[in-house]
């Protein structure tokens, strides 16, 4: 039997290099030839065991590759042949459902979370169900977007941060011309944040960041759309943002990740009556200064965002192929099947390098 090489996490810090049996064709399914697969913090929370398994699995949600075959039933559901490049969303979808009928995949009451590309059982076959591996399946309920010709494939896995920015940032919390926005985090998708707040036509947007360690990303944050930027360890967002506009921020978008004393910064940041969008995960730490009645005094709409809708993923390629923001430029690292538990070990920050803000495992 014919088998593909993929990485397979058997445990926190057991990053593995085995060889999976490549799924035979059938009419309803596709095989991906993975051309590039990006990281997220995600992914470096799965290797450290931050975010817990359980199970083995081969990692990687954010994939580019080309079609090596397709059933006929898959072709005309998803309108691809043989040889097209596509990005595979990581969320699958019935079509059927009451969630999916409104465009809410995310929680697909076939599919949910529990099937989502690169975080599902390596023992569930055919087990090439993650971007870091030579070929990915794509079962018969994967939503794909086509990657038009002459967008690179390592450059079009922003498709994912680049759409959560979309959504965090713009459709989600409804920004509009002249909004006065915040975000929290100068990662990767911080910055597609700042350049989704931009796209919605934002007045003024500010990104904050913590220590020396974000002195070069806040920089970059500059290149894509931040007017302001701010270390939170040295100077006080709120009275940042009120010097310049003078007001508060009409949005807040919380992109941090294991930082829960983030959100009370965020309530601190918004205006009456403005939006939070809560986007990273909080981790579990309590909060001695996180007061509840801020949110009702201030009459703060709270939203908790979780991934990323169709329309945002199209609107992200559209961005990116009609090439207005540096992204080629971002700090970036590109790394082998070989190479990549070294590259995930940076960016989880258990090495001695700097982490690049857009990490990619080219298999």
């Amino acid at each position: 039997m014919e088998t593909a090489a993929a990485l397979v996490l058997q445990a926190p810090r057991a990053l593995r290099l085995e060889r999976l049996p490549i799924p035979e064709p059938a009419p309803d399914r596709a095989l991906l030839r993975v051309e590039a697969c990006g990281l997220c913090g995600t992914d470096h929370e799965q290797y450290t065991g931050a975010m817990p398994a359980g199970f083995a699995f081969v990692p990687g949600h954010e994939t580019v590759g080309r079609i090596e075959w397709v059933g006929p039933e898959a072709a005309r559901r998803w309108g691809v042949s043989g040889g097209d490049r596509v990005a595979v969303e990581v969320f699958q979808s019935c079509g059927g459902c009451t969630p999916c009928l409104a465009g809410n995949t995310r929680h697909c009451v076939e599919h949910g979370i529990r099937d989502m590309y690169g975080f599902i059982p390596r023992d569930r076959t055919p087990g090439l169900w993650g971007g870091y591996a030579e070929y990915q399946y794509l079962a018969p309920d994967t939503v794909l977007q086509p990657i038009p010709d002459g967008l690179d494939s390592v450059l079009a896995t922003l498709f994912n941060p680049l759409g959560a920015g979309i959504r965090w940032a713009w459709t989600l919390p409804g920004t509009k011309e002249g909004d006065v926005v915040c975000i929290l985090g100068p990662g990767i998708r911080g910055i597609c944040s700042a350049v989704a707040a931009r796209e919605a036509g934002a007045g003024f947007v500010m990104v904050t960041g913590v220590g020396p360690r974000d002195a070069s990303r806040l920089e970059t944050a500059r290149r894509f759309g931040a007017d302001a930027t701010v270390d939170v360890s040295s100077a006080d967002p709120a009275k940042e943002i009120l010097a310049a506009t003078g007001r508060l921020a009409d949005v807040v978008v919380d992109v941090t990740s294991k930082a829960p004393e983030a959100f009370t910064q965020a309530l601190r940041l918004a205006r009456p009556g403005g939006t939070v969008v809560t986007a990273g995960t909080r981790g579990t730490a309590l909060l001695d200064a996180f007061s509840p009645d801020t949110i009702v005094f201030k009459e703060l709409r709270i939203l908790g965002a979780l991934g990323v809708d169709t329309g945002s993923y199209r609107r992200a390629i559209e961005i990116l192929a009609g090439d207005r923001w540096p992204f080629a430029a971002v700090d970036r690292r590109v790394a082998g099947l070989g190479e990549a538990e070294d590259l995930i070990r940076t960016m989880a920050g258990e090495t001695d390098a700097d982490p690049p803000m857009h990490g990619v495992v080219s298999p």
